[in-house]
């Protein structure tokens, strides 16, 4: 019996690695992503950002905003003026993240067709997997 091969980035973690998970979901989320690259320049306040990010319900910038500032990804700042106001801004944490999430969007966006195809061509034919020829309770013996 061979050895199993262990790759990808989780080797280089710690055995408690639960924590680097919870920020990879935190930072690969889609919200995530549109909500940083939208703040990458200019302090925003939330109905700007609302209107910024196609499709994102209130409940969700609302949800995004607190956990990128529990991450200390944004700062939220209040203003004492009638009516009041509120502005959301990139802390350098969150800049040091800019780079990464703009990759993601524009991949993304430079993809689309290709993903959309590949989504399609898969919906028409469903799910098939090409097997290795000789395995499974199908193959038949070597001659």
């Amino acid at each position: 019996m061979s050895a199993r091969t262990i790759k990808g980035p989780c080797q280089a973690w710690p055995q408690e690695s639960g924590f680097i998970r919870e920020v990879l979901d935190r930072i690969g989320d889609k919200w995530t992503v549109l909500v940083v690259s939208t703040l990458a320049d200019d302090p925003l306040r939330y109905s700007d950002l609302q209107a910024s990010i196609p499709g994102i319900s209130q409940r969700m910038l609302t949800v995004t905003l607190k956990a990128l500032e529990r991450d200390g990804l944004l700062s939220r700042t209040a203003y004492a003026e009638i009516p009041p106001r509120v502005e959301y801004e990139l802390t350098p944490l969150g800049h040091s993240l800019l780079d990464a999430v703009t990759a993601l969007a524009g991949w993304a966006a430079s993809h689309y067709d290709e993903v959309a195809a590949h989504r399609r061509h898969h919906d028409q034919n469903g799910v098939g997997r090409k097997k290795a020829r000789g395995t499974g309770p199908d193959a038949s013996p070597a001659s």
